[in-house]
């Protein structure tokens, strides 16, 4: 019993030596960072053998931390205070990585010139009358997530519309409230396009994906950009409207007097109840359904007719076709809907929906086109020439003896596709669209829960799989020759007759 003791007194000892309690000791360890916002070039100088970890959201560092991922993750003092009241056991470093400067980025379109003057008047203004330090108290200082709240009317719009992007899940800046946009940010631009004229529209999108909307114009504002030598030179940044320091924060003691089923119990309540926030998921499902069941509605019809087209060995059509396939299968999801969003639909005002649409049905009807000629080659040109002897047109030789045997052949891929398309969706957050994935995420970054969004989420991509599948599965028995009885055969050739 005494050499248990003596070894549990060891290991305490071992664990406080082994705690990091200044910046040097992280040198050689894991740091988290957030993509995009440049806070690692802060100690990248001071930490020559760190490795930097890139994660899209906050919370998922804090995941990484407390499943030993990384030693350590850097994030703005203020957001660090949200963090803390739910997650007691972090803690920061006594000493600060360093301090930035944020700006907004101004998008490369016609506006340009006279948002950033506006925008830089603005600043200016609010700075000397108190109001930026009026804003900053209330979201920053003082913030309270339960009670703050954003104004968001009030707009007179004489000067038109403003496309605003914002990360949409980072408290206290900008987040989801009461199924509606807050936050300091959210705040801050609400009050210049109420003096100004305008109506702002904003878009919820990854803080990494901000910049290059904005540089492509598909975006008028872009809020929260970090300042740097490279971003200056390359986009339009406004003057500094909030500084705030960088801390490093890592675990400390747990003082969370909570049971394991009572923060069960708490986390369903902040993920499902509080706010209604359950509606957000009913509404990230329905876009998510949307976006599936017409890109294979679409995508099925395109891919059929660019098949028919290439049937016969059209040089042209099938060169395209081909090239098309090589193409489109050869890009990367998320490449394919940034490239449609922010460069061929850039200067457009098509929402992230209907954009995503446009890339699922292509992608879609590419596959549509191979299960055909799949299908189509595994039947074999002996019945089109049988079928032709017979009497039949080329017509309906396909539609009535070919077609449906292929189909025999394909469907069982085509159940797969769609299941695979609805997957793939899941990555539609990168171009401003709340999907299901995109809702779990913006959940997870006011709960800082993972469990029950990330659960959840699984669960009904499952449920949206099986009754998609199931259906495919209904058509499939229904057009399958073997299933037909006889009676329903001879009744097809006496009509025929």
């Amino acid at each position: 019993m005494k050499k248990i003791l003596i070894l549990l007194l060891m290991l305490l000892s071992l664990t406080s030596l082994f705690a990091i309690s200044s910046i040097d000791e992280l040198d050689g360890k894991n740091i988290g960072v957030q993509t995009a916002v440049l806070y690692e070039e802060l100690i990248m100088d001071r930490l020559p053998n760190a490795t930097f970890q890139y994660y899209t959201m906050p919370n998922d560092m804090i995941l990484a931390l407390t499943s030993g991922k990384v030693d350590a993750y850097l994030i703005e003092q203020v957001s660090f205070g949200v963090q803390k009241k739910n997650h007691p056991e972090l803690t920061t470093l006594s000493e600060p990585a360093g301090y930035i400067n944020a700006t907004c980025i101004i998008g490369n379109n016609s506006k340009k010139d006279r948002l950033l003057r506006e925008i830089n008047a603005f600043i200016a203004k609010s700075r000397a009358n108190g109001m930026l330090d009026e804003i900053y108290d209330y979201w920053i200082a003082d913030f309270d997530p339960d009670t703050d709240t954003c104004d968001i009317t009030g707009f007179t719009g004489e000067n038109g519309t403003i496309s605003v992007a914002v990360e949409g899940g980072y408290e206290p800046f900008s987040f989801i409230s009461n199924g509606k946009i807050s936050g300091f940010d959210v705040d801050f631009i609400c009050r210049f396009c109420r003096e100004y004229g305008y109506t702002p529209v904003f878009f919820e999108v990854p803080f990494e994906a901000i910049a290059p909307g904005v540089e492509t114009g598909k975006y008028d504002v872009g809020m929260n950009i970090v300042v740097s030598a490279e971003r200056n030179e390359t986009g339009t940044l406004t003057d500094v409207y909030y500084k705030t320091p960088i801390e490093l924060v890592v675990l400390g003691e747990d003082s969370s007097e909570l049971g394991f089923f009572e923060k069960l119990q708490n986390s369903f309540y902040k993920t499902f109840i509080k706010e209604d926030r359950w509606k957000l998921f009913v509404q990230g499902a329905g876009e998510t359904i949307l976006i599936t069941v017409v890109s294979i509605l679409a995508g099925s019809a395109i891919g059929f007719a660019v098949y028919m087209a290439c049937r016969h060995g059209n040089k042209v059509a099938n060169g395209i076709t081909n090239f098309m396939l090589w193409l489109i299968h050869g890009m990367p999801t998320v490449l394919l809907l940034m490239i449609l969003y922010y460069i061929v639909f850039g200067s457009s005002r098509l929402s992230g929906t209907w954009v995503s649409v446009v890339g699922f049905s292509l992608m879609f009807a590419c596959s549509m086109i191979d299960m055909l000629r799949v299908g189509y080659n595994a039947i074999g040109k002996g019945q089109l020439e049988a079928s032709i002897a017979l009497g039949y047109s080329d017509h309906q030789s396909f539609f009535k003896i070919l077609l449906p045997q292929a189909a025999h052949h394909f469907l069982p891929i085509y159940k797969n596709e769609v299941v695979t398309l609805i997957k793939e969706t899941s990555v539609v957050g990168y171009i401003a669209v709340l999907d299901l994935t995109k809702i779990s995420d913006l959940v997870r970054s006011r709960t800082y829960e993972a469990f029950f969004p990330l659960i959840l989420t699984a669960i009904m991509y499952f449920v949206i799989a099986a009754v998609m599948t199931k259906f495919v599965g209904w058509v499939e028995n229904r057009i399958d020759p073997r299933r037909r009885s006889q009676e329903k055969i001879l009744k097809g050739i006496k009509e025929w007759e």
